[in-house]
């Protein structure tokens, strides 16, 4: 059985180092008991370094928030692939929602995506409809997501991605709620078989499929065992130990 992937965004939060590492400590302590979980903690870049060395063993590993695409140069504030790999980082997010409501496009994510590969990072791809038509619109807005963020990378570095779906409309405290299981479950497989389309079955189905978008303790097992996902993409939850490793044992469970 492949373990499942359960992620912590922690986003901008929280505001001190002290706190960084309490909370890692506390997400690290239960993940090294959980033989079924592969966890990881994307903090603010400003952490990374830090939380990294807190790292042992392979069952808690950090992940980044995001990535530029150039190796190196003239980028005021950006922080390249090739600085993540070398800084131990094995995840990188990219393509989040709340990164494409500033202005990142499918081809800016494009670019994000080719750099962090070619490092030899393992990449989230976040994907996902800003609302969910009665006509199922929305899965050609995701087709299209995933087309153009897809586009030139080969067959052989599709083994290091991991797709997100994060509905946009569950996303942050002011979404009414999360998916349901079985909405999610429909997304997933058209996820696939839009990925079986532009490469082959094989890597559509051995692609890890995570859900994303108001996860909490309450409503974590049911997307696992019913969403037809691998695994989790978690916010707000993580942020608080006791509820994320609730959260873990769950996918532990699944």
């Amino acid at each position: 059985m492949s373990k499942a992937i359960v992620i912590a965004n922690w986003k901008m939060n929280p505001l001190s180092l002290k706190d960084a590492k309490s909370i890692f400590a506390a997400t690290k302590k239960t993940a090294h008991t959980l033989r079924n979980v592969q966890s990881v903690v994307c903090p603010p870049f400003i952490y990374l370094n830090e939380l990294k060395n807190l790292v042992s063993g392979h069952r808690c590993l950090i992940g980044a928030q995001d990535v530029f695409f150039e190796r190196n140069g003239a980028y005021t504030g950006e922080i390249s692939a090739a600085m993540l790999a070398k800084a131990g980082v094995k995840y990188v997010i990219v393509g989040h929602s709340e990164k494409r409501t500033l202005g990142e496009t499918d081809e800016v994510v494009n670019r994000k995506i080719l750099a962090a590969l070619k490092e030899g990072l393992r990449v989230v791809l976040c994907v996902g409809e800003r609302e969910r038509d009665e006509h199922a619109h929305y899965f050609d807005f995701i087709r299209g997501e995933l087309e153009r963020s897809l586009k030139g990378v080969p067959r052989n570095m599709m083994e290091r991605l991991v797709i997100a779906y994060e509905p946009i409309w569950a996303i942050g405290r002011e979404a009414k709620s999360a998916d349901t299981p079985e909405g999610t479950f429909e997304t997933t497989l058209f996820i696939r078989k839009t990925i079986a389309n532009m490469y082959d079955k094989k890597t559509a189905m051995s692609m890890p499929v995570l859900y994303g978008g108001s996860v909490n303790k309450k409503n974590a097992r049911e997307f696992l065992v019913h969403g037809g996902v691998q695994g989790l993409l978690v916010g707000r939850a993580s942020l608080t130990p006791a509820h994320f490793a609730e959260i873990l044992r769950e996918a532990d469970r699944s």
